[in-house]
């Protein structure tokens, strides 16, 4: 029979997942909206570089200036992709946002005792991650490998401004309740995974430099916390773990988690989902044992 307080821990871990991550999942859907009714196919071509390398800088950039978690950028990129922004472009701006925004830098910057180190190895890994990605998927992938390649057309000149501000809603509330139900099955079953698995376990295989690094890795996957908190658990591990597993569990942690796998199941195909999250876990696994000692 199951023990009625591990039920109750998991119970509060899957509770404070899903009110971490919520307000974000509000603005991603909401800017969603935006994009789908005031934004249209012929903006999108216009804005975006022609180039494949401008293009995917750009996506960066713009993502810098997006304060979402990993799960509340999902919706976002769906809709840029449906919309006709390159998949490379995309999933730039998709990992990129959660890492790279001021808000988590800054939240690194006081989780390290003002260190800056950390912050320009968390920023500078993650940037080079993204480039290989981003490299990698516009060389293997040419369609956009979403899961529902229909979407639907808006004609803009024809709707009045409230007609698109109700659109906006319609298409946010139905965005929220399509990604929402995949948070909840990724929070239950992190909740699930951190109430039974034994970190104790994981950290006493994680001695050596590999193994380190790739048990962090693990454990930020599993935790899924959100990418603005995630520094105060990782300095927590100071006295056990190397910088360089540090810098892993931070970098991949806010790419890569069980809530945010679930909403891309359900957004992407399975064999790009697949694809992704080994590249992901590859590259920031060898960049970080490169270049942190």
């Amino acid at each position: 029979m199951m023990n009625v307080q591990a039920l109750l821990q998991m119970n509060t871990i899957f509770i404070s997942i899903l009110i971490e991550s919520l307000p974000f999942i509000l603005l991603g859907v909401l800017i969603s909206g935006i994009i789908q009714i005031f934004v249209s196919e012929e903006m999108i071509a216009k804005i975006i570089p022609k180039n494949p390398i401008l293009s995917v800088l750009s996506a960066i950039g713009a993502g810098v200036f997006f304060l979402a978690c990993e799960c509340g950028i999902v919706p976002i990129t769906r809709r840029l992709i449906a919309k006709g922004v390159p998949l490379s472009a995309a999933i730039a701006f998709m990992l990129s946002a959660p890492i790279l925004n001021p808000i988590v830098l800054f939240s690194t910057y006081i989780a390290f005792g003002n260190s800056w180190s950390m912050v320009f190895y968390r920023g500078g890994i993650a940037f080079a991650v993204v480039l290989i990605i981003a490299f990698i998927l516009s060389f293997q992938f040419k369609t956009n490998q979403l899961k529902q390649e229909h979407i639907e057309h808006i004609h803009h000149h024809k709707l009045t401004f409230n007609d698109k501000i109700t659109g906006m809603f319609k298409h946010s509330i139905e965005e929220f309740f399509s990604v929402g139900k995949y948070l909840i099955m990724g929070a239950l079953l992190a909740a699930a995974i951190q109430t039974f698995l034994k970190t104790s376990l994981l950290l006493e295989i994680g001695q050596g430099k590999l193994s380190g690094n790739a048990v962090m890795m693990a454990l930020s996957y599993v935790m899924s916390l959100c990418s603005q908190a995630d520094a105060f658990v990782a300095s927590s591990f100071r006295s056990t773990f190397s910088p360089s597993s540090l810098v892993a569990f931070l970098v991949f942690g806010a790419m890569f988690d069980i809530k945010n796998t679930i909403m891309l199941l359900g957004t992407f195909k399975t064999k790009f989902v697949l694809c992704l999250m080994a590249y992901i876990f590859i590259s920031v696994l060898g960049l970080t044992l490169l270049f942190i000692s």
